[in-house]
């Protein structure tokens, strides 16, 4: 998948976004080893703790539908870079230390990491063991 096209899913998927409170729409676009999109936005809460951000949506609706392994996620916020929180993140590196994190704008622009580069010396799996 282009990574200007899932930026282009992640945008659209802020459009549904439940953001009362903040007003700040986010969406998120994850892409599957096999190819397969989920998509998800932000959704607030007036309990701002019950909140959920777009990219653990994202994660948790692929999850909820048997998916465990993980490409890339693109996210955007609109018209500047929007980074993962640092919850996302955690959630990311449960999954693929090595998934390429997609950061983009309005305009087209975008930046990308691997998961572990955003969260370093992260508490994962292995430590567990």
């Amino acid at each position: 998948m282009d990574k200007r096209q899932l930026l282009a899913m992640a945008e659209k998927a802020m459009e549904s976004a439940y953001v009362p409170y903040s007003e700040f729409r986010v969406g998120a676009a994850i892409v599957t080893k096999d190819g397969k999109i989920y998509t998800g936005c932000n959704i607030e809460n007036a309990s701002y703790g019950a909140t959920c951000c777009a990219e653990r949506v994202a994660i948790f609706k692929a999850v909820s539908e048997g998916e465990r392994e993980f490409e890339a996620i693109a996210i955007s916020g609109g018209s500047k870079y929007t980074y993962p929180c640092g919850i996302c993140r955690q959630v990311m590196v449960e999954f693929n230390p090595d998934m390429m994190v997609i950061v983009g704008d309005s305009k087209g622009d975008y930046r990308e990491y691997k998961a572990s580069s955003l969260l370093p010396e992260f508490f994962g799996p292995k430590e567990l063991k």
